[in-house]
């Protein structure tokens, strides 16, 4: 083991959404539970009950329907900002145990480890695990390993572990578990790359680990070499403390309900402009261009189908939502046709640049100030301690009966005053 390179510990979530319902409902424990994905659709995330069961990742909830009652599944919309505010939670209760943390996604981290033996890492590691439990209420199981390949690797095995740690150091121990481990699971490989592994005759990681570096570097391309070297200890992937701002924010919906007047269309981007926006004024980011699409239900009668976008040039950039929403409301006017019953609509936004790199035009078309307004200023602070949408522009609508199926929502427990847990004594 490189003595100057610092482990990599990767923190990750168990079953993450059906986690953050049972911290708040301790009657779900033990007990099969599903999350569904937008409009109730599909299987996102499945308690170890639910998987027992033989409820599969993706599986629309429709077809399982008689299962679910005979086995008394309970089920849950997606509650988004319930889990967003308790993934910050726990990344926050990993920054306890090292500054350089990367948040990888909503529900793992890779945590920099350094200063430790193998045995002591190994108990770091349930440090890092009891700890995340008792503060957050939120189970996690940590693999700890060289590089973050090997890490990925550990984690895999940890989540089958009984103390939901593993540490994966040992030459013997890596290759015999690599032995084991197909290409396809492998962090880093796809699809399309396990198959051209298989018809060389690379079938598992140790396989891939073994393989001349040539030919992985020529058929896979450096990603596939680093991935190669990782698996052989050799650091190649760095730890991202800082979280890279992002080059485009999207925001888009499928509607509850089948949506043909215009004005509805435009209720619905109102809402999407102001929610990318506010994602962008959070990195300080203005946009160049904004698309508007919409379309109808791919899978209805192809007579019925229409779908049609539009780029938008910004001639004054901004992450003021009034004047991107009178943009958006034009683009939707151009490429709105009557009687088509639209399934989805959404905005994007690209060629994101820093506020500071443009000065605002006295010409400008809207007379704003590139998002730095005193309104909005206030308008942010004010939904940041009441809660989302406490104000909201008109043009968003109070409607609402177009948005997507939540009807087994839970509660904002930690992000709405109205919704917060209640404790009654005697």
């Amino acid at each position: 083991m490189e003595k100057d390179v610092p482990p990599i510990a990767l923190v990750d979530c168990n079953n993450f959404y059906v986690s953050c319902e049972r911290v708040f409902e301790p009657s779900l424990k033990s007990v099969p539970v599903i999350v569904l994905s937008n409009n109730d659709g599909c299987v996102v995330s499945r308690s170890n009950e639910a998987k027992a069961l033989g409820i599969e990742m993706g599986t629309p909830v429709f077809k399982i329907k008689d299962l679910v009652m005979k086995n008394f599944v309970r089920v849950f919309s997606s509650n988004y900002a319930l889990y967003q505010d308790m993934s910050s939670r726990v990344m926050q209760t990993l920054k306890r145990f090292s500054p350089e943390i990367e948040v990888y996604s909503i529900d793992e981290a890779f945590v920099s480890l350094g200063g430790f033996t193998e045995q002591d890492m190994t108990s770091y590691a349930r440090e890092i695990k009891n700890t995340v439990l008792k503060w957050t209420g939120i189970p996690v199981s940590v693999g700890v390993a060289q590089t973050k390949t090997l890490a990925k690797a550990a984690n895999r095995n940890a989540k089958k572990s009984d103390s939901g740690v593993f540490s994966l150091f040992d030459r013997t121990k890596i290759d015999e578990i690599l032995s084991k481990t197909n290409t396809r699971d492998l962090w880093g490989i796809g699809l399309k790359q396990s198959d051209k592994l298989a018809a060389n005759g690379i079938f598992s990681a140790l396989d891939l680990k073994n393989a001349d570096r040539d030919w992985v570097l020529k058929n896979l391309t450096v990603t596939g070499l680093k991935t190669a070297l990782e698996l052989n200890g050799i650091p190649c992937i760095d730890l991202e403390s800082a979280v890279p701002d992002k080059k485009g924010i999207a925001c888009s919906r499928s509607f509850g309900r089948p949506v043909e007047k215009i004005n509805e269309l435009k209720t619905a981007l109102s809402e999407y402009v102001t929610v990318a926006s506010d994602k962008m004024r959070k990195q300080k980011s203005i946009p160049l261009t904004m698309t508007v699409y919409i379309t109808t239900d791919r899978f209805s009668d192809k007579d019925l189908q229409y779908a049609n976008w539009l780029d938008v040039k910004i001639a004054s950039p901004t992450a003021y939502p009034p004047p991107l929403i009178k943009l958006a409301h034009r683009a939707l006017e151009k490429i709105y046709k009557q009687g088509y019953k639209y399934k989805k609509a959404g905005i994007v936004f690209t060629g994101l640049i820093g506020e500071e790199e443009t000065s605002n035009s006295l010409f400008s078309e809207f007379g704003e100030d590139n998002g730095d307004s005193k309104i909005m200023k206030t308008i942010d602070e004010i939904n940041k301690k009441m809660g989302n949408n406490t104000i909201k522009f008109a043009s968003s609508g109070f409607d609402g009966s177009w948005k997507m199926k939540r009807n087994r929502l839970s509660k904002r427990f930690t992000t709405d005053w109205n919704e917060l847990p209640v404790v009654y004594c005697d």
